[in-house]
């Protein structure tokens, strides 16, 4: 009998009145067999690259940080990893990380060496992981807005606590924690509420060494009751790394992102801030 194929995502029921998603599109390490097959390492230097490029433990910490949360929020989880798709990058050339071959589909790994042939034609993962993840998001955030009347997307992302060769802006400052934010969806009070809320957790930065936050397209823009906030957590404060188990540092940060979780939930629309 065939094993049957991983699930690509799940979205994780929270509150109906919580208009809070978590987004963890980069904690996990799975890749489909039909996927590994196109892919140019060998088991060991895969592994070695997964242990670069996965935000590990992260969904542990949104799990932990929706347990601890008064109104629970929803949870959406990438259950592949981010070798088969990124559903962050932008699907064309819009995306700038192309120029390191880390868009939707990647072709070169954190050290610049060739994960997938050049002239990958990205089309078959783009329709068969990328476009499904992006409806099935799209989706949650038209939920959230029809039942609550907002929508706030925390993606939470590690990054490790020295640059890899494939970051584009990795010169910059590295602090415990990185707050990512979007000019249109993130309000300065939401900004505010997520400073405070890791204050514990040691100096918290803005956009930097990453920047944005995830916004799905039908909303990015132009729908202002949608708010978006990353929170990158710099993976030696809670883990050992590259790739190692988890530390005391997990609970810390599940309890101040449950801080933000709440704070955010409590918060008038995104509009109004």
């Amino acid at each position: 009998m065939t094993p049957a194929a991983p699930p690509s995502f799940e979205l994780l029921p929270g509150a109906e009145d919580s208009p809070v998603i978590l987004h963890v599109p980069h904690s996990a390490r799975e890749i489909p067999p039909s996927v590994r097959s196109d892919i140019m390492l060998d088991d060991v230097a895969l592994e070695r690259e997964l242990d670069h490029i996965t935000d590990a433990h992260t969904a542990e910490i949104a799990e932990a940080a929706a347990q601890l949360a008064r109104v629970t929020p929803w949870q959406f989880v990438n259950r592949l990893s981010r070798l088969v798709v990124d559903p962050e990058r932008f699907p064309d050339e819009r995306e700038e990380m192309l120029t390191a071959g880390m868009g939707a589909v990647y072709t070169r790994t954190t050290h610049g060496a060739p994960l997938r042939p050049e002239h990958t034609d990205p089309e078959p993962l783009l329709a068969g992981y990328f476009r499904p993840y992006a409806r099935a998001m799209t989706e949650a955030v038209r939920d959230r807005l029809a039942a609550t009347g907002r929508a706030i997307v925390v993606d939470v992302h590690s990054y490790p606590a020295e640059p890899l060769p494939y970051e584009l802006h990795g010169t910059g400052p590295r602090p415990p924690v990185c707050i990512g934010t979007d000019a249109f969806h993130t309000p300065d009070a939401l900004t505010k509420l997520a400073r405070e809320a890791f204050a514990g957790c040691g100096e918290t930065g803005l956009d930097s060494p990453f920047g944005g936050a995830y916004v799905p397209l039908e909303f990015h823009g132009r729908e202002p009751r949608v708010g978006a906030l990353m929170v990158e957590i710099r993976r030696d404060t809670y883990m050992t790394e590259p790739g190692g188990p988890a530390g005391p540092g997990l609970s810390r940060l599940a309890t101040a992102l449950a801080t933000l979780v709440d704070g955010a939930g409590a918060h008038p629309p995104a509009s109004s801030l």
